[in-house]
């Protein structure tokens, strides 16, 4: 196995991030002032778990339901139609630079009655072996870092049409294990969060069209150190459609389109001198020349996060990332996708084209995904998804109605 220096520098930043603009030393010695690319602890969550959605870049809120619809959108298991199910997808990670990196997602659902549906998941995120040393280079120690999240969910359908769904989330990031310094006392992370859904889905003259929408990962912020070095983690509102049309009776094509933005706090631009290094004031913390101060509470971070971006409305309309995508099936034996995903190049540059196939027979299913990036020594470069599905038909479920 090779030994990956690149996950230290990974871990590092992410430490270093509760650092850097602590309130009590406020000690920034620059800033770049066009790539304002919003940064969060446990990013790892944002990361697309699925070989079904990796296909179709990145959407999701508004396909069909299946059992990765934990992550997505839960409140769409309520319109599933197997009584239970569970998928296991997995993916190197950074691949193009690192050995032993990997996201492994496992979810599974059942169906309590016609409009009632609960879920739970798993996401483990192994970040490979890391060496520590001291300022001489010599070995401290090693350690593997890992991130998990456990999910439980339940959706219910309030009309034919109509559902509804939560989902309650548990993070535990563990980056450095009891490393500590001179000048760092690290420990892992923690925070319990919640997602928030709904679906509306309709059969039209031409096919399905859907609406979704989920605000994920509202929970508070986590410290790798103490309490006065907070990061938000990545709170998100999805926002999509889709549309379903039956071009015969054994060919269907979807067409999806996802809108994505974090609700946590923009960077601001702070003052700087001749010098270029950022002014303080008397209590050592940064002044703000545009924008809004970072370091605010969860709710006052996700609602203000609509209107805090140093360049106005311009700059708001710049975080939302796009994705669009679209799933052909043949008789719900072969399915053929492919999509594109956008980040507006000083808020992140993602911009990537996915492609997959996905199989199904009786209860089995499997797909894979290929990350496409526009250029070839692209970090994300030979990103590949592997899933597997396990859908266990039942009819009874659908006629047991808890409001009949």
């Amino acid at each position: 196995m090779i030994k990956t220096k690149s996950v230290i520098i990974i871990a590092s930043l992410l430490i270093i991030s509760s650092f850097a603009f602590s309130q009590n030393t406020g000690i920034i010695v620059g800033q770049d002032t066009t790539q304002r690319v919003i940064t969060t602890a446990v990013p790892f969550l944002s990361i697309t778990p699925d070989s079904r959605s990796g296909g179709m870049g990145d959407v999701g809120v508004a396909i069909s339901p299946d059992a990765n619809s934990v992550h997505w959108n839960p409140s769409k298991l309520a319109f599933i139609d197997s009584k239970m199910g569970f998928s296991l997808s997995y993916s190197p990670w950074l691949a193009k630079i690192i050995n032993d990196m990997s996201l492994s997602y496992l979810s599974g659902y059942y169906k309590l009655s016609r409009e009632q549906t609960i879920a739970v998941s798993l996401r483990y995120f192994d970040l490979g072996e890391i060496f520590f040393t001291d300022a001489g280079n010599n070995p401290q120690g090693e350690f593997n870092p890992k991130e998990f999240a456990i999910d439980a969910t339940y959706a219910r359908m309030l009309s034919e049409d109509f559902s509804l769904g939560i989902t309650l989330r548990y993070v535990n990031s563990n980056l450095t294990g009891s490393f500590s310094s001179a000048t760092i006392e690290a420990k892992p992370a923690n925070t319990v969060a919640a997602d928030v859904s709904a679906y509306y889905n309709k059969d039209i003259k031409i096919g399905n069209l859907a609406f979704g929408a989920n605000i994920s990962n509202i929970g508070a912020k986590v410290t790798y150190s103490n309490q006065d070095n907070k990061d938000f983690i990545p709170i998100n509102l999805r926002l999509g459609s889709a549309l379903k049309m039956d071009i015969d009776p054994y060919n269907t094509i979807t067409f999806a389109l996802d809108f994505n933005k974090l609700l946590v706090p923009s960077p601001p631009i702070y003052a700087v001198d001749d010098n270029g290094v950022i002014i303080t004031d008397p209590d050592g913390n940064p002044i703000i020349e545009r924008g809004k101060d970072p370091n605010r509470n969860l709710l006052s971070g996700m609602f203000g996060s609509f209107t805090d971006a140093p360049d106005g409305f311009s700059e708001e309309m710049a975080e939302i990332m796009i994705s669009v995508g679209a799933e052909y099936w043949y008789n719900d034996l072969f399915a053929a996708r492919a999509g594109y995903f956008y980040e507006n190049q000083n808020k992140g540059n993602r911009q990537f084209f996915t492609i997959g196939v996905g199989f199904r027979y009786n209860v089995f299913g499997f797909d894979f995904a290929y990350l496409v990036p526009p250029q070839q020594e692209h970090p994300l470069a030979e990103t590949l998804r592997f899933t597997l599905h396990f859908n266990f038909e039942d009819d009874s479920s659908a006629s047991n109605s808890v409001t009949d």
